[in-house]
């Protein structure tokens, strides 16, 4: 087994030999039945540079370019171009740096000295997908995330916590993987508020306390991972110690951790208008609209940030800055017409849960985001107008026996009298008409959405979906409320297992297989339906494929074969008609030689 060169066993020869040893122990009383084998990757599929990086960050995609995070932000952010466009960028830069340095690793004497970082400074006023976006950021590049409220933190840590604390923090989010837990991002909220107004006392020496507490992290430190005013991490450093009778030192290092800072700045601009009209750039004697005040926050500098109460270490350490805008009706109505809010998606499975399917109209969703702009919470505002509105429908459909309801204009502005319409008469065939007829349109809509993007899907999964894979991600995004990407990329990984199985096979066997576009559509309706256990298909497949197409090619010696959709529903009946078949043309053969 020690030798590299050694051929790997044929399954059947394994089987035999696993079998003769069972039997010599137990008897006839156990058997082992292995249907399929998944070999050990090759050592040339993991390439070099993968191994260098380690376990921990071969989760992470590194190699994600900035046009590609831009275009899958796009999917579920309403404008914030601007802030798009920077955080993309800066954010695959950082990633793709770690990586690059940490391939050269060792070449340069001098590597890693004046390094900065590309912290982030985010401004923009509350509900505009500050935090939202960097989750998207964070889950879509595979790191973990924390968030922390500034004005929780200290500069001890004996009010509220730690800053220290969200980078122990990642370390959790990160199951306890701490290679891991050190390239996560770290995102500090309300940072406005802990801005000094220059006095030496009160309130402010605890913000600029808590601003030079940030300084290290943000940086680079060593964070020791135990700490006194954690019991747990004390019990376990003591338990550690009766075992071994060693002190273990667990720390982590916050060289590659990416922090983000946001807050609103109320007042900012007025600092930036004063500073460019001392600057002779003759501005506006006042700040009337939300564009007039965005496109000043647009001109912000590290002056007016210190000028705001900011240390000037603590804001040499965010050398990105992005502003968010102020989010109109428009906008609001945009994020609910977007096939991928969470808003709307979030809604359809309340219902989903209890076997009810619902519908929007349009023009219910635009009186929703009038609703919400009225709550003066951004895109907040609008889960708040959802949930008022359809409280009592949550509430009271379950019981009933109604299974499909429309969310119209009318039951936005009268909720309660439009409830009691519904009691009175739930198989209106208006109503169920109008249902149908949305569910149609948004099928519509989907489908096409996706066939508009064909180019895009291909460069970022290398795939091009033929119409059956199209109908069946559209399905599965009505059907569970997944947004376009989790579906895709589900659809994604099955083609992927298929290509797998199809190497599997040949290697095994010598066979080819080559499965159809309706086959691989089939095993994908297959595994949807059944929530992911592919191995078990694979394994019967495997099983009923291997015994068949073996005694085929003996006796026809063909060895390439396609796998049809009735291949994938029946294989033993197919397998057998295609036997029966060549006996009875090598039969007819036979009897046509002999006269």
């Amino acid at each position: 087994m020690k030798d590299s060169g050694s051929k790997v066993p044929d399954q059947k020869e394994l089987e035999k030999e696993l079998n003769e040893y069972l039997g010599k122990k137990y008897g006839d009383r156990i058997r082992l039945v292995v249907p399929m084998l998944f070999p050990k990757p090759q050592a040339e599929e993991v390439s070099k540079e993968e191994k260098d990086l380690g376990e921990g960050k071969r989760k992470i995609h590194f190699d994600l370019k900035p046009e590609e995070l831009e275009a899958f932000l796009n999917d579920y952010i309403i404008r914030q171009d601007d802030a798009k466009e920077i955080l993309a960028t800066k954010i695959c830069t950082h990633f793709n740096r770690i990586k690059f340095t940490e391939m050269t690793q060792g070449r340069n004497r001098y590597d890693g000295v004046g390094h900065i970082k590309n912290n982030i400074l985010m401004i923009g006023p509350t509900g505009v997908g500050k935090t939202y976006l960097i989750k998207l950021i964070a889950k879509k590049i595979g790191v973990p995330f924390v968030k922390g409220d500034a004005t929780k933190f200290s500069e001890t840590g004996y009010v509220g916590g730690d800053v220290e604390d969200l980078v122990r923090d990642l370390v959790y989010e990160a199951n306890g993987d701490i290679e891991l837990a050190q390239y996560g991002i770290i995102y500090v909220d309300e940072i406005d508020k802990i801005a000094s107004s220059n006095h030496l006392i009160g309130p402010d020496v605890s913000r600029t306390g808590v601003q030079r507490a940030l300084l290290k992290p943000m940086e680079e430190t060593e964070v020791d991972l135990k700490v006194p005013h954690d019991p747990i991490s004390q019990l376990e450093a003591i338990e550690h110690y009766r075992k071994t009778g060693k002190r273990e030192k667990r720390t982590i290092n916050t060289k590659n951790i990416l922090f983000i800072m946001s807050g609103a700045f109320n007042g900012l601009e007025e600092l930036i208008k004063k500073r460019l009209n001392q600057e002779g750039i003759g501005f506006g004697a006042e700040i009337r609209s939300k564009d007039e005040r965005a496109e000043y926050l647009k001109k912000v500098k590290a002056e007016d940030l210190i000028a705001c109460g900011f240390e000037s270490e603590f804001i040499g350490r965010l050398p990105v800055t992005t502003v968010f805008e102020k989010l109109e009706i428009a906008d609001l109505y945009a994020i609910l017409k977007n096939p991928n809010n969470p808003i709307t998606l979030g809604k359809k499975k309340d219902f989903k849960s209890y076997g009810i399917d619902i519908q929007f109209e349009e023009e219910s969703l635009y009186e929703l985001a009038v609703k919400a702009y009225e709550e003066k919470t951004g895109a907040r505002g609008l889960v708040s107008a959802v949930e008022k509105v359809l409280i009592k429908f949550e509430k009271r459909l379950p019981s009933t026996d109604i299974r499909k309801f429309v969310v119209t204009r009318a039951v936005v502005e009268n909720p309660e009298q439009e409830l009691k319409r519904l009691l009175q008469d739930p198989s209106n065939p208006e109503m169920l008409g109008k249902f149908e007829a949305l569910l149609a349109s948004e099928k519509k809509t989907l489908k096409e959405s996706i066939l508009q993007r064909e180019g895009e899907f291909k460069k970022r999964y290398g795939i091009v979906f033929r119409e059956g894979r199209i109908d069946l991600i559209v399905s599965r995004m009505i059907e569970k409320g997944h947004d376009v990407n989790t579906v895709t990329e589900e659809v994604v990984e099955i083609q992927r297992q298929v290509e797998e199985f199809e190497r599997d096979f040949q290697r095994r066997t010598g066979i080819n297989l080559q499965f159809s576009e309706e086959a691989i559509s089939r095993i994908t309706e297959i595994i949807q339906g059944e929530e992911g256990k592919g191995a078990a298909l694979f394994a019967r497949l495997s099983k009923d494929y291997e015994y068949g197409f073996e005694l085929i090619h003996d006796k026809t010696g063909q060895r390439e074969f396609v796998i049809t959709r009735e291949t994938v529903d029946d294989p033993e009946g197919f397998l057998n008609r295609m036997i029966r078949e060549i006996y009875k043309r090598q039969s007819d053969q036979r009897f046509e030689d002999k006269e």
